[in-house]
């Protein structure tokens, strides 16, 4: 059993800054990078879908990983594996070139995405067969990777290379599990193991990917420790809080980190004006700059809020079309909307910026910089979720002194503490009740303290002194894998 150095075989769907669709991909891509840092031995595996911009990278061929070949049912897909070398810093990564289920622009859904998903996890065992990399920690993230523990213990149970190693399934947001008709049994070659799925499932026409992970991983961690524990009730636990009890100790909450090299207002290279704690001008400088991208009326006395989110029902949009037009007509701030998601949202977002011209910007789609800058320029974010694992803009938020408004929920609860102007502790606004009066009391409670300049800016200074580095969280994932090795 390793004392020091480990080897982890890292799978995952989404790797910044290959692929993104949430945070899934930041996260992976900023452990993987804090792994290696720390001396470990990592192997990352992720699609190489059609979409994937490559440029900065060296893409070379790896010797024994080109013109292999894999049986699913009935059909026979042919793949290699390339390695890609970041342009910085990092570890390498292996893609998974299969142009008969990664190509086209959508890296979910469609007919043939349970055989994406299911090819990912075979190679995932199978690129360590070949490179002779025996992990110590297979570590898998979401539905997306989350049968490589059963396929251990049943196709690949023979080689006894993997008889120390140990696994770990990652619960990003459980509610995306990777459902699909039980007639797959035989693509995933489980047919003659099908008394290790669950009974009720296969009865009911159904295969999950992600609680059979739950079910046979060594280890499940969730990207906060409230996340945890709300999974394991059925208000959150969609359909798996009786599969998370069952597991106990064996669940673990920690808290995600942040990649303070890509998210560090000091020396980023998105935003136009540095700034720190000491020298808090650029803040300023920064709103300026946006609004005037944004075709807003700046004035230095109004706040402006800013909002970066898949407009979902898990966002907690539906609050804020109930609570923001009647704000904007009474309160003097400012919008910058960065987003999207379901029509209906887009829409809502679409005719504030016709209600209130020059203080409402909507911007649809992701643009990264645009990201950056939002963070750099707004006076407070808002993250009303209904739900969040873990999140990540508030944590941004917190270190550009982006006051953040959000829920006690997930990840928010663990990492936003609500201000006291009494004592002047705290770094943010939250509210707990899912409702339009909580919303609108932690808006309205945000605008009264803006124009509080010094419990403001104490609570800003609050914010900017948080270290939620990866440095920090990642030793808490290793101090976890050595532990379980031990068993």
């Amino acid at each position: 059993m390793p004392t020091s150095r480990l080897n982890i075989c890292l799978a995952c769907s989404e790797l910044t800054p290959l692929t993104k669709t949430g945070g899934l991909a930041d996260v992976t891509a900023a452990m993987s990078a804090c792994f290696d840092a720390a001396g470990h031995r990592i192997l990352v595996l992720t699609p190489f879908y059609e979409s994937i911009d490559i440029t900065g990278m060296e893409v070379t061929e790896v010797k024994g990983l080109a013109g292999l070949e894999m049986t699913l049912g009935d059909r026979r897909f042919e793949y290699r594996v390339v390695r890609a070398t970041p342009g910085d810093s990092g570890p390498d990564i292996h893609l998974l070139d299969c142009p008969q289920l990664y190509g086209g622009t959508e890296l979910y859904s469609g007919p043939e995405e349970h055989l994406r998903f299911i090819l990912l996890s075979r190679v995932t065992i199978e690129i360590c067969q070949r490179l002779g990399f025996v992990p110590d920690i297979f570590h898998c993230h979401d539905w997306h990777t989350a049968l490589v523990p059963i396929y251990l213990k049943t196709l690949y149970d023979w080689d006894q290379m993997f008889s120390e190693s140990r696994t770990v399934l990652t619960l990003h947001n459980i509610g995306y599990q990777g459902v699909f008709g039980a007639g797959i049994l035989h693509e995933m070659g489980l047919v003659d193991s099908a008394s290790m799925l669950d009974q009720e499932d296969l009865s009911g026409d159904r295969v999950n990917f992600l609680k059979t992970g739950i079910v046979h991983a060594d280890m499940l961690t969730t990207v906060s420790p409230t996340y945890s524990r709300e999974i394991m009730e059925p208000e959150h636990g969609m359909g798996l809080d009786s599969y998370l009890r069952d597991r106990g100790h064996s669940v673990a909450g920690i808290l995600n980190g942040v990649d303070y090299k890509e998210w560090n207002p000091e020396a980023d290279p998105l935003i136009p004006h540095h700034y720190s704690p000491k020298k808090l001008a650029g803040k300023e400088e920064n709103k300026r700059a946006l609004m005037e991208e944004l075709g807003l009326e700046y004035q230095f006395d109004l706040p402006l809020a800013g909002m970066i989110s898949r407009l979902t029902y898990q966002k907690g949009i539906d609050l804020l079309q109930q609570v923001l037009p009647g704000l904007m007509s009474t309160r003097e701030f400012s919008l910058a909307v960065l987003g999207y998601g379901e029509p209906e949202y887009e829409q809502f977002f679409d005719w504030l910026h016709a209600e209130f011209p020059g203080r409402v910007s909507f911007f649809r789609g992701f643009n990264n910089e645009l990201a950056h800058r939002i963070e750099a320029g707004s006076d407070f974010f808002l993250m009303p979720s209904r739900y969040e694992p873990c999140g990540l803009n508030q944590m941004y938020s917190l270190k550009y002194g982006t006051v953040p408004v959000v829920r006690a929920t997930g990840g928010l609860a663990d990492s936003v503490q609500h201000f006291d102007p009494r004592d002047g502790s705290g770094t943010g606004i939250v509210f707990h009740d899912y409702d339009t009066n909580g919303l609108t009391w932690a808006i309205t409670t945000a605008l009264d303290l803006y124009t509080n300049k010094h419990a403001w800016k104490q609570m800003v200074f609050n914010g900017m002194a948080k270290d939620y580095s990866w440095q920090a969280q990642g030793k808490l994932y290793l101090n976890r894998f050595r532990r379980l090795l031990k068993t």
